[in-house]
């Protein structure tokens, strides 16, 4: 009995170390980037390109990475970056437009570069479900306006 509390006390002491998982995701920058605003979401920066070899963001105090497919998050510049699922993004990154991206997927040309990405494409329709996401894309997602249900000048058309 006497071992077997040990054991599951020397397993309370470790388990704590496996948390985080720290990645290099290829920035190395000599010095502090330059932040720019975000025009369209004033609380978000960015770094503009070519000082970052990644799409590279400050938001809250931290800095969030977009590389290799997938957000890092760090308190630093240089890292170390720690792996984020997309369900702990924050909504300001999140809707970011696609024209500041330094490096945007291949897939993300086709899209409209002032609008935000199209993560449910990415992350899919549960993940855009439980975030409330169609709500907020704006793309054909939305349940078109019929007539009546507009906010124009009257004749039923937008």
């Amino acid at each position: 009995m006497y071992a077997l509390i040990v054991a599951l006390f020397a397993l309370t002491l470790v388990a704590p170390a496996h948390a985080q998982v720290h990645v290099d995701i290829g920035i190395h920058l000599p010095a502090p980037p330059q932040l720019v605003i975000v025009p369209q979401i004033p609380e978000v920066r960015y770094v503009p390109a070519p000082a970052a070899p990644a799409n590279l963001f400050f938001y809250g105090g931290q800095y969030w990475a977009f590389a290799n497919g997938g957000w890092h998050v760090s308190t630093g510049y240089n890292g170390p970056w720690v792996v984020v699922g997309p369900q702990f993004v924050p909504r300001p990154i999140l809707r970011v437009p696609v024209q500041y991206y330094p490096v945007p997927p291949g897939h993300w040309n086709k899209w409209d570069r002032k609008r935000e990405p199209r993560w449910q494409e990415d992350w899919g329709s549960e993940w855009a479900d439980k975030r409330g996401w169609k709500e907020r894309d704006g793309d054909e997602d939305r349940p078109e306006r019929g007539r009546g249900q507009g906010r124009g000048r009257g004749h039923g058309r937008d």
